[in-house]
């Protein structure tokens, strides 16, 4: 009895141990290097969703609605994309001095609804709702719109490309996201439609995950006036993420899901 008993706690600890990634699976891009020095410089990215921070071994993150910006602000071209079994990559070339910002944004309709009495699922992507047939009952809509940014610095680095387009979930950065160093603190804040998101949770995630016992991780939160500060505890590659969900969906009845993710690269002191 002892021992069925102790096969039936190690079970369900192994079971508990593999469910657990499975709710932990992370969007992200990884720049091949953040800040660059010289004339005409490449940097190459690459982009899945997996359990362990950067490292593939689940799915490639798709780059339909991938936009990369020059330091002007005007639209620079990702080159050599390709999409593979677990991860999907793009080469950049840095012909102009400053800040590029590269990003991946997403929008998507999911619902759910009950027809003859069995329940149907769907999910759009783009914004627009499918047909829902007539006699449909329990009809339930969200809107998500998601947003995925890195940022690279060729030389000095610049402001232009941190500007945020007022839709959705977006980082304002009052320390430049390319200067960033180990114990030392960076002052930022999020923005909702331009508007500030206060009281909002920042999940900040260390990479390498996968070589350490324990995920390492911590939150803070936004004031009222959507600003937070995050402490870096060591140099390495850094995984954010927020999200807020509301009622302004732009989707008749539905509710918003709106989230925002950026990696960045904290240097030593």
């Amino acid at each position: 009895m002892r021992n069925r008993i102790k096969l039936a706690i190690l079970g369900l600890a192994a079971a508990t141990a593999l469910a657990t990634p499975a709710l932990a699976h992370r969007q992200w891009l990884l720049p091949s290097a953040t800040i660059l020095s010289g004339d005409d410089q490449w940097v190459t990215v690459d982009a899945a969703v997996s359990n362990d921070l950067f490292y593939f071994e689940h799915v490639p993150l798709r780059l339909d609605n991938l936009a990369v910006f020059a330091p002007d602000g005007s639209p620079a071209k990702a080159e050599n994309q390709s999409t593979g079994k677990y991860r999907s990559t793009f080469d950049v070339q840095l012909s102009k001095p400053g800040t590029y910002k590269m990003a991946v944004t997403n929008e998507g309709v999911f619902g759910s609804y009950k027809l003859n009495g069995e329940q149907k699922r769907f999910r759009a992507m783009g914004g627009k709702v499918p047909e829902i047939p007539e006699g449909a009952t329990d009809v339930r809509l969200s809107q998500n719109m998601g947003r995925l940014e890195i940022f690279v610095t060729a030389g000095k680095p610049t402001e232009t490309v941190l500007k945020t387009t007022g839709k959705g979930l977006e980082l304002v950065a009052e320390t430049h996201p390319n200067n960033l160093a180990a114990g030392e603190e960076a002052k930022f804040a999020l923005v909702l439609d331009g508007q500030p998101a206060a009281d909002v949770e920042i999940e900040v995630v260390p990479g390498g995950n996968r070589y350490r016992s324990k995920l390492g991780d911590f939150k803070v939160k936004t004031d009222k006036d959507g600003k937070f500060t995050v402490k870096w505890p060591d140099a390495g590659m850094y995984w954010i993420s927020a999200s807020v969900q509301d009622d302004k969906a732009t989707i008749k009845n539905a509710r918003r899901r709106a989230s925002y993710t950026a990696t960045l690269e904290v240097m030593p002191q």
